[in-house]
């Protein structure tokens, strides 16, 4: 957009004048790009009250963009525009309207150091503040629901049973028998050179017991039922849902995160030693083809994989049910209320869930290998 009041070859100039109180701002000259621009007076960190514009030539997208950078330093929040021609005052009008994009300051803005570190610091101190106190409310709600004061609807949690119980068997059956497939064979293929093929049984049951089983299913659970969890009460969240429950009276934690805790830690052992029959049978095929029969397979496991070996997967996944079920919940109560705010909710529940599992599962090694199980 250009102004042309009338022709002038003056160079840009802005020169702030004191006119009582009021702090006067005179624009003159032809404000162009590439042209060399003149600023005085005492007022340049402020934003004037009153614009003179009886000099001003010709201008194009260099003044707003001027008077925009000016704004920004003087932090106005209530900007008078008086004075401006009626083009630049509509120009301006329309750009204040719009609010600054944060990847739009430069770089020079940016947090970088120790500042940078400490920011993070924080973030992740509350963060870590966030999610202890989310289990203890997850723990508080459970002792209220024991004694009969916390209450949610049946078919909510037998309808969450089914999606994060039934529904997943595909998944995991698929995933746990590549996994004791690979097992076997890479297992063959070490101590078939000691001709010691038949101790592939051995490895791929207390691989699958002790670890794999677990692991994987709390891994796809991760990205199956803690993303749900996430993505379903962050669209309540932004859909004001959760307020509409609080208005009627109903505790929202009780009704959203506890029927989804207790399906999450009913199912979580009985789909790990779903996946560990499953993985047992994988690896029990590629042994087959290795020339090592069923029945012997089996019987050299069971040598190896007693009850308590067994047991020790199927009571980490409590553990891990728990902690998929409250990274998914926390996420989806603290997202936005944006449809992008409930997409990033659902990462962060995935990427929250592995990470805890991880933990959780390094924690237990150093657990089990100091009581010598």
């Amino acid at each position: 957009m250009k102004h042309e009041p009338a022709e002038s070859s003056d160079s840009p100039k802005a020169e702030w004048r004191k006119d009582g109180s009021h702090t006067v701002l005179e624009l003159s000259g032809d404000w162009l790009r590439g042209s060399t621009m003149s600023v005085s007076g005492a007022g340049e960190a402020t934003w004037p009250d009153e614009f003179h514009t009886g000099n001003l030539g010709r201008f194009d997208s260099m003044l707003p963009a001027w008077l925009l950078r000016t704004l920004r330093e003087s932090g106005e929040e209530e900007p008078s525009l008086e004075g401006l021609p009626e083009d630049l005052r509509g120009l301006m009008e329309l750009a204040l309207k719009v609010p600054e994009r944060s990847e739009a300051k430069s770089q020079e803005d940016e947090p970088h150091g120790l500042l940078l570190l400490g920011l993070r610091s924080t973030a992740a101190w509350q963060s870590l503040e966030s999610v202890l106190e989310f289990t203890g409310d997850t723990v508080s709600s459970t002792l209220r629901f024991f004694v009969g004061k916390a209450r949610f609807r049946s078919s909510d949690f037998w309808l969450t049973v089914q999606e994060c119980g039934i529904g997943a068997l595909p998944i995991v059956a698929l995933i746990s028998f590549l996994i004791g497939m690979i097992l076997a064979f890479v297992g063959n293929v070490q101590l078939a050179d000691f001709g010691a093929s038949l101790y592939v049984a051995d490895l791929v049951g207390i691989a699958m017991v002790r670890e794999m089983g677990v692991m994987m299913t709390a891994i796809i659970m991760s990205g199956r039922t803690g993303a749900a969890f996430a993505a379903h009460i962050g669209s309540m969240n932004a859909n004001q849902e959760i307020d509409a429950l609080k208005t009627f009276g109903f505790n929202s934690f009780d009704f959203l995160v506890l029927p989804r805790v207790f399906a999450l830690v009913l199912m979580m052992p009985i789909l790990t030693i779903y996946s560990n029959v499953i993985g047992i049978l994988g690896g029990m095929l590629v042994a087959a083809a290795a020339g090592i029969p069923p029945s012997l397979f089996w019987d050299e496991m069971l040598t190896a994989v007693d009850l308590t070996q067994a047991s020790l997967g199927v009571f980490k996944s409590i553990f891990f049910g728990v902690a998929i079920a409250i990274s998914g919940c926390l996420q989806g109560l603290n997202s936005g209320g944006s449809s992008a705010a409930v997409g990033q909710a659902t990462t962060r529940a995935v990427v929250t869930s592995i990470t805890a599992i991880i933990v959780l599962d390094s924690a237990f090694a150093v657990i089990f290998t100091i009581l010598e199980i």
